[in-house]
C-alpha cells in the first residue's frame, strides 16, 4: 500500500520526504532538490576557503596602556570580569576620595594646634638631654632638691627601719608635680615629712605688682607672667619631748616669657629648731653647722640671716618666737650675688642639714619622759600650728595656688596638739626656762 508523501515548498523548491516511522519502506534515497523553473537538480555549492575567525571589534575607544596593563595583571590573577570591574570601582572611589581631601584643604579654615607649654618643653629637654650645668636654673634646682630629698629620707629611715615612709608622686594639671615622703606614728617620729614640689603657673596682675616691690627686673607693663617654683620642705616632729622639732625649706622662683626665657629669679629658704625642752648643747651644735655653711660664701650671711629668722618665726599674738631659730632668707637675686654663687650657697645649706640634726635626734630619741613632759610637748605644738596657719607665708602661698595639693602643704602640722585655757608654766621649771628664751632670742655662737 502506497503512502502519499507530503511535501514542503520553500523558495521555489519542493522537498520530498517520508516519515521515518514507516519501517516497511525501502531505504530513502538522498534528498533531491529540484527546481520548478528548470526541472534540473541544482549543483551543490562550492566550499569557501578557510578563513581564521576575526576577533570582535569594540566600538569603545582603546584603553590606555596603564589600564591595559592593570587588566592583564588582573586576568593573570584569575580575577575574571568581576575582578576587573572591582578594580575599576576602587580606582573610581579613590579618585573621588582624594579629590574631596584636596577640596577640603583649600576650602576649610586652618586648625592651628596648641603650642607646647613651658612645662612640656622642659619635660622633653630632661628626657632627651638630661640636666647639666648648661641647663636652665629651674631644671638644675629641681634635680638638686630631688637628690637631697632622697638622701634625707634614707638617713631618717635608718633611725627607724620598722616604720616605712609612704611615698606619693603627684602631678599638677598646669605642669609640674612633686614627691611627698611621710612617716607617721613611728618609733622615733610621731610625724615626719620630706616633700618636693614643682609648680608651673601664671601670675595675675596683682601678684606681679606685689612681687615687683622686691624684684625690679619684673616687667611692669604685662597683665600676666609665667612662673616656675621649686622647693624642698621638711618638718620632723619627734615622739620624745626631749627631742626638738626641726623645719627646713629651700626654694627657687623665677618668672618667664611665653618662650620660657627667664626675666627675674630669686632664692629663698632656711632651717630652724623648735625644742620642747631646751638643751643648750643642741642649739649650739645646730647653729654652728649652719654658720659653717654660710661662712663658705659670705661671713655676713649667718648673723644677718639668723636675725631674719628670729624676726620671721615670731608669733605676735603670743609675743614669743616659735623656736630657738636658725637662718632664714628670701628674695636673694642678682642684686645680692650672681645666680651660680647663690645656687652654690643653697646647695651647701642643704648639705649641712643632716650633720646638724642627726646627732641631736640620736642622743634624745630614747631619753625617758613622763605624762607631764608629753603634755607640755602638746602645748608647744599648738603654738607651732598657730604660726603655720596664721603667719607662715609659704603655707598661705601654697594653699592659694590653683590646683594646690593640700595634703602636702599641711604635712608640716603635727599629728597631735593641745590647747589649754590659761595655762602657765611653774616658776623655776624647765618649761619656764624655754619660755624665757622664746621671748628673748639668744645668740648661741
Amino acid at each position: 500500500m502506497a503512502v502519499s508523501s507530503p511535501c514542503l515548498r520553500r523558495a521555489g523548491h519542493t522537498i520530498l520526504w517520508r516519515p521515518s516511522r514507516i519501517q516497511q519502506s525501502p531505504p530513502i534515497p538522498p534528498v533531491q532538490l529540484r527546481s520548478y523553473a528548470t526541472g534540473k537538480t541544482p549543483s551543490p555549492p562550492k566550499p569557501r576557503p578557510y578563513e581564521p575567525e576575526k576577533p570582535l571589534v569594540s566600538s569603545r575607544p582603546k584603553p590606555s596602556q596603564d589600564t591595559a596593563d592593570l587588566v592583564n595583571h588582573l586576568k593573570k590573577q584569575k580575577l575574571g570580569r568581576k575582578g576587573v570591574m572591582a578594580a575599576y570601582l576602587r580606582m573610581g572611589v579613590g579618585v573621588v576620595f582624594i579629590g574631596s581631601i584636596i577640596y577640603s584643604m583649600f576650602t576649610s579654615p586652618l586648625q592651628l594646634t596648641e603650642a607646647p607649654s613651658i612645662a612640656d618643653r622642659d619635660t622633653i629637654s630632661k628626657r632627651e638631654s638630661g640636666v647639666t650645668e648648661k641647663s636652665p636654673m629651674r631644671l638644675r634646682m629641681e634635680a638638686l632638691i630631688k637628690e637631697k630629698q632622697g638622701e634625707i629620707v634614707a638617713a631618717l629611715q635608718e633611725l627607724d627601719p620598722a616604720t616605712k615612709f609612704r611615698t606619693d608622686t603627684w602631678s599638677r594639671p598646669a605642669g609640674g608635680g612633686g614627691i611627698s615622703c611621710v612617716q607617721q606614728d613611728g618609733n622615733v617620729f610621731e610625724k615626719a615629712g620630706v616633700n618636693t614640689s614643682i609648680v608651673y603657673g601664671t601670675l595675675p596682675r596683682p601678684a606681679i605688682e606685689k612681687m615687683r616691690v622686691n624684684h625690679k627686673a619684673i616687667d611692669p607693663d604685662v597683665d600676666s607672667l609665667e612662673f616656675f617654683a621649686a622647693g624642698l620642705s621638711l618638718v620632723l616632729h619627734p615622739q620624745n619631748p626631749n627631742a626638738p622639732t626641726v623645719h627646713l625649706n629651700y626654694r627657687y622662683f623665677e618668672t618667664m616669657d611665653n618662650q620660657g626665657t627667664c626675666n627675674a629669679w630669686w632664692f629663698g629658704g632656711g632651717t630652724d629648731l623648735t625644742p620642747t625642752y631646751l638643751y643648750d648643747e643642741d642649739a649650739i651644735h645646730f647653729h654652728k653647722s649652719i654658720k659653717d655653711a654660710c661662712d663658705k660664701h659670705d661671713r655676713g650671711y649667718y648673723p644677718r640671716f639668723k636675725h631674719w629668722c628670729d624676726k620671721y618665726f615670731y608669733i605676735p599674738h603670743r609675743q614669743e618666737s616659735r623656736g630657738v631659730g636658725g637662718i632664714f632668707f628670701d628674695d636673694l637675686d642678682m642684686e645680692e650675688k650672681d645666680q651660680e654663687q647663690l645656687f652654690s650657697f643653697v646647695k651647701d645649706c642643704l648639705s649641712s642639714f643632716l650633720p646638724g640634726y642627726l646627732p641631736i635626734i640620736t642622743r634624745r630619741k630614747d631619753m625617758p619622759f613622763g605624762e607631764r613632759e608629753k603634755q607640755w610637748q602638746q602645748l608647744r605644738r599648738g603654738r607651732y600650728v598657730e604660726f603655720n596657719l596664721v603667719h607662715d607665708r609659704g603655707t598661705s602661698f601654697g594653699l592659694n595656688t590653683p590646683s594646690a595639693r593640700v595634703e602636702s602643704i599641711l604635712m608640716s602640722l603635727p599629728l597631735t596638739a593641745r590647747w589649754m585655757y590659761m595655762h602657765e608654766a611653774e616658776k623655776g621649771s624647765r618649761e619656764e626656762r624655754i619660755l624665757n628664751v622664746l621671748k628673748h632670742p639668744v645668740d648661741w655662737i
